[in-house]
């Protein structure tokens, strides 16, 4: 603590003092506790807490020694009280979690009997609360604080490091950093730490603190993880040295590549080729051998093929299947395939099924299943082998799937249903062969079909039994509902409620499927309770009407706002009707689930919490208001500020870009331009993502850099201006790129992305699998065009890959691609010219066209041309199979309207698949919809609700005649679905005019209705606009704002306008300003401010917002009940 703050500290207490009674001698107060006394009146709070606790623990506490602390304090001319002293010691704890730094000096000063005793409590002790009189302390809040806040667990981590082995057994110590690591992010285990853990271990304590670190594996960078090998091998080796009986060449012995775990993988080739054969054989002879071989998910291809190579030697026959089941991992890679048989082909496809966790060499899997697939199936029909080929099934073509029995199918469900990565036409034909064979849909048949189960048809679903169907959706269904298509939940949930009581069938609606259920079902059933909603997820329309409903009912706002989702439904009326008791009562509901509240929903609570109690709002809330409230924030209130700000997600909250600058601009005065260390970045949090460009560059020190990076690397958008600047510290931390390591290439992750093609192609020769996975795990969009250029030419020039050419074309001269150039290359496939696709033999196109179809660069001129390979394979357009549509993707955008037209799209499902592409053109959406129509023989008036459901944004080209014709029930039940297209405004006026047929006249809808019908809102006419209540404005889905026309959106009022909300003020369009007159633009600004509109005062100037919350803000973070005295410390007695 600073002089002035003890001084302070000082004054504030004198003056609330008591006299103490009686005037006794110091020789009167036992030594420890004489001893805390003197570290009282020094400052050293924490000292002398620790002290207090450690003397409660070890003596009886009488009633008198208050007093006797009293006297001394007396004898020494310092007057204290009992209360005074209580909340300056606990107000200093609370403080100390703002200043990490502090915290960790202060740690350091204790003594070897303190941090004993530190320990006993944060660690050891099931006391939640310690007891000395009347002085209380909640030891469980401290230990909770501690742990929670940012540099919290990174100053226990170092100080347990410090004084932990000298202080206390090693075994505990142990225990603690286990205790620690288990609870943080791991981030602070970095190299530098890690060298400097103790070298002179004792063996059991070595090895389980090696455990514990083996259990941390994954959550350590790749420079951490290799920096815990080379500590473990440096302690081994000594082991090894001074045990005189080794006689190997190698310190690599069973005993230790156990203790090595997945850290085995850092081992050099060489390290592995010495490994005595004697210690290999007993190693896998382990066992836990299998076990710890099937975590190696990042060993490569040269240490697999060492290891093989090793135990082989050892005397175990690679091809005895005992063996192979030992082996783990290693089968992934296993190369000695001469004259094996087709028994141990199917044990190794087998054993194979865990290979999809590696890291990388996926291809090198793929065509290793190949050959095993082939061998197994040696002198035997696809029909008999099929369940003996493990997940090597989804290697076969959709051609070979279409050739099966559906009796085979049957036969193999219990292997096929633990397959995973199946593409989607495969799924089709296996369901389809599965079902012909059960010839009725069961709850019992849908159980053993896995991931299949997403293959059944729309159609079938909506034809099973209810009682089995309302089964399904609770077990099979459950796990792959996302998977499912809108038909197919549409089809599925039609079923359930029509033939059903209503509120029996949506109780057994759970988890997403709830979502689908439309507002107008709801309506019907005014008998729910606030259980109903337990474990299900809600559209926020959903949520806005059951909110309404329930809270008129006897629910408390606790029952309903502990439900999680129902947040979504509370309106700002609703918000500031509470009173003021209810609402800061029940905030933590809101805080804890603040991803799901709208930015709108937010600024309600900032204005509310601000009117309720502006001296305690939590800081991060004064973000959302208007500029003039940050102005305040400065000093001792600047780090609670970035601390709650930095546990949001920013974008969430702020939309409008220049409101965020501002409240940037605020982080940059309190971080005073620069951020000096890993503290610093604790601090942050997530507002490390939003740090503008010069500060990156100018303001981040190369220490807080190091943890910075591993923050950047999860921010989801990055500016250019920023990641040019993260590219240049990049140099200056780690050197130029050509000196770099695997370990920090890997570190570096998706940030590799930023380097030249030069510096790219140095990288992808010296670690091609690093650089492959950065591509396959970045977003495609977020990968600049050099970086997929020179992963494309690093596979292309590597020449391993076997390519074949097809022979009916001419292809001389050209290379075409591969199926494991495929397959590595992902989104660089956009590389490859016209002419080279179009060389694309028959076998790697069948193989891998559901690939092809997922590349997104890919541009017209080569969809084009793998369209016309796809003729060419599967024959004319009108033999294609469903499977076959399905199987496009992006490729089917290349279709033109006559294509369209010659196709077999009776299905729902294959229009399902195709309306999943979003960049169709009017003509081919409108081709789409017109054979629809006549393949199935249906009109406009016979779809069905999962139809609309699955015609998607293709219903978009409806002609206003043809959409009069929809039936009102089945439109009611998809209307959320339609109101997320972006029709054109002809469209949109006439779903309003059906919209109207299901909710009522415009006028009298409310704030669900309009979050329910989304874009379709934008169809109000001037009139219907001006006609509705300013308060329903922010719950237009911001969608809708952007499709409003400009000469209908400039009628609304002012009032209107400043009543959108920050959220949908911000998507009010250029040419939407530009049609707006001098007030409306004033109001616009105030919605984007976040100003207070209908439910708070107008207008706040900015000297009485100072002059309100500048004393005040000093106290902003301790909203969650702290101690009042200590905001009157701040108050009185500023710390300069």
């Amino acid at each position: 603590m600073s002089t002035n703050m003890k001084i302070c500290f000082l004054l504030i207490l004198m003056n609330h003092a008591g006299t103490a009674s009686g005037q006794k001698s110091d020789k009167d107060l036992p030594p420890l506790l004489q001893k805390a006394a003197e570290e009282v009146i020094a400052g050293k709070y924490l000292n002398a807490f620790l002290d207090i606790l450690h003397f409660q623990g070890t003596n009886v506490w009488t009633t008198d020694m208050p007093k006797k602390i009293m006297a001394y304090f007396h004898a020494q001319n310092v007057i204290f009280t009992i209360s005074s002293l209580q909340m300056s010691i606990k107000n200093y704890l609370e403080n100390l979690l703002y200043q990490p730094k502090q915290l960790l000096s202060d740690f350091q000063q204790i003594n070897h009997q303190q941090f004993q005793t530190a320990v006993k409590y944060l660690f050891r002790s099931k006391k939640n609360r310690f007891e000395l009189g009347n002085i209380v302390l909640d030891l469980d809040r401290i230990r909770e604080r501690i742990f929670q806040s940012p540099g919290g667990n990174r100053t226990l981590f170092l100080v347990t490091l410090e004084k932990c082995f000298p202080t206390l057994s090693s075994m505990e110590c142990v225990d603690i950093l286990s205790q620690v690591l288990q609870v943080s992010s791991v981030s602070y285990l970095q190299p530098d730490v890690i060298r400097s853990l103790p070298k002179d271990l004792p063996q059991d304590t070595f090895r389980n603190l090696s455990a514990v670190f083996k259990d941390l594996y994954d959550k350590t960078t790749a420079n951490a993880q290799r920096t815990l090998y080379d500590w473990m091998k440096q302690i081994l080796q000594k082991s090894y040295i001074t045990n005189e009986l080794n006689d190997s060449a190698s310190w690599v012995s069973a005993e230790n590549l156990w203790i090595l775990g997945r850290y085995m993988v850092h081992l050099p080739l060489e390290e592995i080729m010495k490994i005595s054969l004697n210690e290999m054989r007993l190693f896998i002879s382990y066992d836990n051998a299998t076990k710890q071989l099937d975590t190696v998910y990042d060993i490569t291809p040269e240490q697999a093929h060492a290891f093989l190579e090793r135990i082989n030697s050892s005397g175990f026959d690679l091809r005895n299947t005992s063996t192979i089941y030992r082996l783990g991992l290693l089968v992934c890679f296993y190369d000695n395939m001469e004259q094996m048989d087709a028994i141990v082909a199917r044990v190794l496809l087998h054993q194979m099924m865990k290979c999809n966790q590696l890291r990388g060499f996926q291809a090198d899997v793929y065509k290793l299943k190949a050959q095993l697939l082939d061998i197994a199936m040696q002198n035997q029909t696809l029909n008999d082998t099929l369940g003996s080929l493990s997940d090597a099934v989804v290697g076969l073509t959709s051609s070979q799937l279409d050739s099966l029995s559906p009796e085979a199918v049957h036969n193999a469900i219990s292997t096929l249903n633990q397959v995973s990565g199946w593409a989607k036409s495969q799924i089709m034909i296996l369901s389809s062969k599965y079902l012909t064979y059960e010839k009725v849909l069961s709850f019992y048949n849908i159980s053993q079909m896995g991931a299949l189960v997403t293959g059944i048809s729309t159609q079938s679903f909506h034809n099973m039994n209810p009682k089995e169907l309302s089964q399904v959706i609770r077990g099979t269904l459950s796990q792959y509902a996302s998977d499912l298509s809108p038909a197919q939940q549409q089809g599925i949930l039609t079923k359930m409620l029509a033939s059903r009581e209503l509120s029996s069938a949506v109780t057994d609606i759970q988890g997403a499927f709830f979502k689908e259920v439309c507002l107008s079902d709801l309506w019907k059933e005014t008998g729910f309770n606030f259980s109903i909603v337990k474990e299900k997820e809600l559209r926020k329309s959903q949520a806005l009407f059951l909110y309404e409903l329930l809270s008129m009912k006897t629910a408390t706002p606790a029952d309903l706002l502990s439900l999680g989702q129902l947040v979504k439904g509370v309106t700002c009326q609703q918000i500031e009707r509470m009173s003021t008791d209810s609402f800061l009562n029940n905030f933590r509901f809101f805080e804890k689930n603040l991803q799901l509240l709208s930015p709108y929903q937010v600024n309600c609570l900032a204005w509310k919490f601000w009117k309720a109690s502006n001296t305690s709002i939590p800081p991060f809330l004064l973000s959302v208001l208007p500029a003039q409230y940050l102005e305040s924030l400065s000093g001792t209130s600047c780090v609670p500020f970035l601390i709650s700000l930095g546990k949001t997600e920013l974008d969430l909250m702020i939309v409008n870009l220049h409101k965020k600058n501002t409240v940037l601009q605020k982080v940059q005065e309190c971080l005073n331009g620069s951020i000096g260390d890993e503290y610093d970045v604790d601090i942050l949090g997530n507002l490390i993502c939003h740090l503008p460009p010069a500060i990156i560059r100018n303001g981040i020190s190369l220490r807080a850099m190091a943890i910075a990076l591993h923050q950047f690397r999860f921010c989801r958008q990055l500016s250019h201006e920023q990641k040019t600047e993260i590219k240049y510290k990049l140099t200056e931390l780690y050197g130029i790129p050509k000196n770099w390591t695997a370990q920090t290439t890997q570190d570096i992750g998706p940030f590799v992305a930023l380097l030249s093609k030069d510096e790219l192609t140095v990288l992808a020769e010296k670690f091609p699998n690093t650089i492959l996975q950065i591509a396959k795990t970045a977003r495609p969009a977020s990968l600049p065009e050099e970086f997929l250029s020179a992963v494309f030419e690093s596979i292309r020039n590597s020449g391993t890959s076997i390519r074949a050419s097809d022979p009916t074309t001419d292809c001389t001269g050209i290379t075409a691609p591969s199926s494991d150039e495929i397959i590595k290359l992902a989104d660089a496939n956009a590389f490859w010219s016209v002419q080279e696709l179009q060389c694309l033999d028959t076998d790697t196109f069948t193989k891998n066209v559901e690939f092809l179809g997922t590349v997104m660069s890919f541009n017209r001129s080569q969809l084009i041309v793998l369209k016309e390979k796809a003729k060419q394979v599967w024959g004319a357009l009108p033999s294609w199979k469903s499977y076959h549509i399905v199987s496009l993707g992006r490729i089917a955008l290349a279709l033109n309207e006559s294509e369209i037209e010659a196709l077999d799209l009776s299905s729902i499902d294959t229009v399902a698949a195709l309306s999943q592409q979003t960049e169709w053109t009017f003509v081919q959406a409108k081709s789409i919809l017109q054979e629809f129509l006549e393949d199935s023989g249906q009109t406009v008036h016979g779809l069905k609700s999962f139809d609309l459901a699955g015609l998607g944004a293709n219903l978009c080209a409806l002609n206003t005649t043809d959409i009069k014709t929809i039936k009102t029930t089945e439109f009611s039940a998809v209307i959320g679905r339609v109101g997320l297209l972006p029709c054109r405004t002809t469209v949109l006026e006439e779903f309003k005019k059906m919209a109207e047929s299901v909710f009522g006249i415009a006028a009298g809808w409310n704030s669900s209705i309009i979050q329910e019908i989304g874009t379709i809102a934008a169809g109000l006419n001037e009139r219907e606009f001006k006609a509705l209540d300013k308060d329903m404005m922010p719950y237009f889905q911001p969608a809708a704002i952007r499709h409003i026309p400009d000469e209908v959106f400039k009628e609304l009022s002012p009032e209107q306008i400043a009543n959108l909300g920050p959220e949908n003020a911000a998507m009010v369009t250029e040419s939407q300003r530009n049609h707006l007159n001098a007030l409306q633009l004033q109001s616009l600004q105030l919605a984007l401010d976040g100003a207070r509109t209908s439910v708070q005062d107008t207008q706040t100037s900015a000297s009485t917002i100072r002059s309100t919350h500048t004393p005040a803000s000093n106290c902003a973070h301790f909203s969650s009940g702290f101690s009042i005295w200590f905001c009157a410390l701040y108050i009185l007695c500023p710390t300069s």
